[in-house]
C-alpha cells in the first residue's frame, strides 16, 4: 500500500519474556536493583507468607458470596436454620416433661437441658457436613466448580471461603439454640466453659467440613447427595445420644458410636455446657478424635477431591 516499502521493526535486542510471570536473567537482575520484586517469583519463607495471605485475603473475598448463596436458598435454610430448633423444641418437649432426668458426668441434669447441646450438635453437622455436601455436589454437577477453577483464584481460597461460611453459620445456629435453651428450658452455659464451648463448635465445624469434602469424592451425581447423608448421618445421631441419651442406650450401641466422631463432638458440647464441670470445660480426648477424623477426611479429599463434573 502507497509508494515505495516501508522499513521493517528492528527485533528486539533482549530475550522476550518467559511465561508464569518469570522475565530472563538480565531483567531479574535490572529489577532487583532497583528494589522491586514485581516481575520475580517469590520462594522462600518470606514467598510463603505472601501466599498464605493471598489465601486468606482471597477467602475473605469469596467468603460473602457463598454466604449470599446460602442465605438465597430455601433449601438450606430450612435444613440448617429451621430444622433444628424443631428438633429441639420437640424433644425438649416430648422427653422433658415430668422433671425427666439425665445421667452426666459429675450429676444429672434435666432432659431439656440435656437435649441443647445434643441439638447444637445436630446444627453444627448440618451446617458443615449435610449441607456442605448437597450444595458441593450440586455445584460440581452443574459446572459451577468448573468454572471457578478455571479462575486465578487459588482452589485453597475457594475451599476456604466455603469452609468459613460453613464455621459461620455452624456459630449462627448455636447462637439461636442457646437462647432458645435459655428462655424456654433454663439451660445456661457456665462463664467459664464458654470458651471450651466457642473452641469445640469451630474444631467441629472444620473437621466435618473436611469429611464432606470427602464425602463429596464418592457422590456420583447430584440426586444422590441428600439421600447418601441422610442414610450416613441418621444412625449416628440415634446411637451417639443426640435424639436418645447415651445413659439410657445399650452399651454395645455406645462402643459403636465411640468409633465415630457424632459421640465425640456431642461429649465435647456437653463437657462444656455441663453445669457439673469444673475447670475450663475443655474434652481434650473428645476434641482430638474429632480432630483426628478431620485430618483423615482431608487426606481422602486432597486425593480424591473432583472439580470436574462425574456424571454418573
Amino acid at each position: 500500500m502507497g509508494r515505495g516499502r516501508r522499513p521493517r521493526p528492528g527485533r528486539s535486542r533482549s530475550p522476550p519474556p518467559q511465561s508464569r510471570r518469570r522475565l530472563p536473567d538480565a531483567h531479574r537482575d535490572r529489577g532487583r536493583s532497583r528494589g522491586t520484586v514485581r516481575g520475580t517469583v517469590m520462594a522462600g519463607p518470606r514467598g510463603s507468607l505472601s501466599s498464605l495471605r493471598e489465601v486468606a485475603r482471597l477467602a475473605l473475598h469469596q467468603f460473602p458470596y457463598d454466604l449470599r448463596a446460602f442465605l438465597r436458598n430455601p433449601q438450606s435454610r430450612f435444613f440448617t436454620l429451621a430444622l433444628p430448633v424443631l428438633f429441639l423444641v420437640i424433644f425438649a418437649s416430648v422427653f422433658g416433661r415430668q422433671n425427666n432426668t439425665v445421667k452426666v458426668s459429675g450429676g444429672t441434669i434435666d432432659t431439656s437441658v440435656y437435649y441443647v447441646p445434643g441439638i447444637i450438635t445436630l446444627g453444627i453437622i448440618a451446617a458443615s457436613f449435610v449441607n456442605l455436601v448437597i450444595s458441593v455436589t450440586a455445584q460440581r454437577e452443574s459446572g459451577v466448580l468448573k468454572r471457578r477453577r478455571a479462575t486465578p483464584v487459588p482452589a485453597a481460597a475457594v475451599i476456604a471461603g466455603r469452609t468459613l461460611t460453613a464455621v459461620v453459620v455452624a456459630i449462627g445456629i448455636t447462637v439461636v439454640l442457646l437462647v432458645i435453651g435459655w428462655a424456654a428450658y433454663g439451660a445456661h452455659v457456665p462463664a467459664r466453659t464458654a470458651p471450651a464451648l466457642a473452641v469445640t463448635v469451630i474444631v467441629g465445624t472444620v473437621s466435618f467440613c473436611c469429611l464432606g469434602y470427602a464425602l463429596t469424592s464418592v457422590i456420583r451425581n447430584e440426586d444422590a447427595a441428600q439421600p447418601v447423608t441422610q442414610a450416613v448421618m441418621l444412625p449416628l445421631y440415634f446411637i451417639s445420644g443426640v435424639f436418645i441419651a447415651s445413659s439410657v442406650l445399650p452399651h454395645w450401641l455406645v462402643h459403636v458410636a465411640d468409633v465415630f466422631p457424632v459421640h465425640h463432638l456431642l461429649d465435647a458440647l456437653l463437657t462444656a455446657y455441663n453445669p457439673h464441670t469444673t475447670g475450663a470445660g475443655f474434652a481434650g480426648t473428645d476434641l482430638l478424635i474429632v480432630a483426628a477424623w478431620g485430618a483423615g477426611g482431608l487426606v481422602i479429599a486432597l486425593r480424591r477431591f473432583s472439580w470436574l463434573p462425574r456424571g454418573g
